[in-house]
């Protein structure tokens, strides 16, 4: 005899599949949030964030390269020229390195304050720009030392660079005096010629990677060559930096 259903045993049937269906749909819902990324804010709305499907794996970033080069100055400060051209290798956010005399520091230390101040390296280059020779070493010694407690009396900082004039050197003052050498690999010649873009010329054409470049700053037209070349030099990719980065990096 076939099987009488009562209504309230209906009703209940119904109730327990429209819980059932309800629970399914839940569910369909929290696998669509998961796949689509959409979480509940602070109050409850539901903000969407990226499938997961869609988040690319994020490798190590490559290194980018940086070709360095190093300007550096001698005989200055100038007066006139270094503000000159410390303006600007500001403008351009420049540092470079200077190799002052001590007696051009002694009547200009307003401006070896500025230089350290923008973030120029510092070093010697003597008290009177004196070439070194056999006949004059204690000399040339005593001039690097007076150098030396003049811009330290200065700046505040122990000066460990120099650029011996015309590039004479005795390697046993690197540990008498405990100072490092400075040469150059690009000599522009700036202070024997009175056109700049000649001298701009030279150096843009001359330049390579991890150079250091010789000019000084007792010039008008070397300034305004410095600056020049600094602004070719740039947009061809080339990071300024002082001498310590270029040679111990």
């Amino acid at each position: 005899m076939p099987r009488v259903l009562s209504a309230a045993c209906v009703g209940n049937g119904m109730r327990k599949i429209g819980k059932a269906l309800a629970l399914g749909d839940m569910l369909l819902c929290l696998a669509l949030a998961g796949a689509y990324g959409y979480i509940h804010g602070a109050g409850g709305e539901l903000k969407q964030m990226p499938p997961a499907a869609m988040v690319e794996a994020e490798g190590p970033e490559e290194p980018v390269e940086i070709r360095r080069i190093a300007l550096t100055f001698d005989d200055g400060p100038h007066p006139r020229y270094t503000q000159q051209l410390l303006d600007g290798l500001k403008e351009r956010g420049v540092q470079a390195t200077f190799f002052v005399t001590g007696e051009h520091a002694e009547l200009h230390p307003d401006i070896i304050r500025r230089m350290q101040e923008e973030g120029h390296l510092i070093g010697n280059h003597t008290y009177s720009h004196m070439q070194l020779r056999k006949s004059n070493r204690e000399v040339f010694k005593e001039e690097l030392i007076r150098t030396n407690e003049i811009l330290e009396e200065i700046t505040g900082q122990e000066v460990v660079y120099v650029r011996p004039p015309y590039g004479s050197w005795d390697k046993s003052f690197e540990k008498e005096l405990n100072m490092f050498p400075v040469l150059w690999t690009v000599d522009t010649l700036d202070w024997c010629s009175s056109n700049a873009d000649r001298i701009t010329q030279k150096i843009v054409g001359k330049v390579e990677e991890n150079d250091i470049i010789l000019m000084h700053d007792y010039y008008d037209t070397s300034v305004e060559a410095a600056l020049k070349a600094v602004d070719a030099l740039l947009e061809q990719g080339y990071t300024f930096v002082t001498v310590e980065e270029i040679l111990f990096d």
